[in-house]
C-alpha cells in the first residue's frame, strides 16, 4: 500500500520541482541602478595576483607634449578598445605632474544586469590600484576576470602613449 502511494508522490514533487526551477531560471533579473547602498561590499571581490599581458595601441588622443619629472607626459591618453567578453572596456588615463591622477572607464560592460552590477563593483578597485601602483599592472578581481584584464590591456594602451 505504502509502495502504491510513494510513486505518485515522488513524481509530482520531482515535476513540481522542475517547474519551480524552469521559472527562477528564466526569470528576468532586475536591473539594480549603480548606487552605493545597492552595491555588494568590496570584499566579495579579492584580487589576484596574475601576469599582465600587453595590447598594441589602435586608439589615441595626443597629450600635451611637456614632460614633468614624473613617469609619464602629462594629458590625457585614451587606451585601445579591449575585449572583455560581455563587453568592451576601454579607459582613459589623466596624466598630471608625471603621475596618474585619473582613470576614467569610456566603455565597460554594461548590457545586462549582471555585467553591470559586476563592473559598477570592479572598477572602482581598478582605478584604485591603477593609480596606486602608478602602473596598469593591477591585481585581477576573482568575479571580474574578464574585465580586469580589458582593463590592463587598455590602461597599458593609454600609459603608452604617455610614455
Amino acid at each position: 500500500m505504502i509502495k502504491k502511494l510513494l510513486l505518485p508522490f515522488v513524481v509530482i514533487v520531482g515535476f513540481v520541482g522542475f517547474i519551480v526551477y524552469g521559472r527562477i531560471k528564466a526569470a528576468p533579473r532586475a536591473s539594480v541602478p549603480a548606487t552605493s547602498a545597492s552595491l555588494m561590499p568590496t570584499s566579495a571581490f579579492v584580487p589576484v595576483t596574475t601576469p599582465t599581458t600587453s595590447s598594441t595601441t589602435t586608439s589615441s588622443t595626443a597629450g600635451s607634449a611637456s614632460t614633468s619629472a614624473g613617469q609619464y607626459k602629462d594629458g590625457t591618453y585614451t587606451g585601445s578598445v579591449a575585449d572583455a567578453y560581455y563587453g568592451n572596456v576601454q579607459v582613459q588615463a589623466v596624466i598630471t605632474n608625471g603621475a596618474i591622477a585619473d582613470v576614467q572607464f569610456l566603455q565597460y560592460p554594461s548590457d545586462n544586469g549582471n555585467s553591470a552590477n559586476i563592473s559598477q563593483r570592479s572598477m572602482p578597485l581598478l582605478k584604485a590600484e591603477a593609480i596606486s601602483t602608478q602602473s596598469a599592472t593591477v591585481d585581477i578581481i576573482s568575479g571580474a576576470t574578464q574585465t580586469s584584464q580589458a582593463f590592463q590591456q587598455s590602461l597599458t594602451a593609454a600609459l603608452n602613449q604617455a610614455s
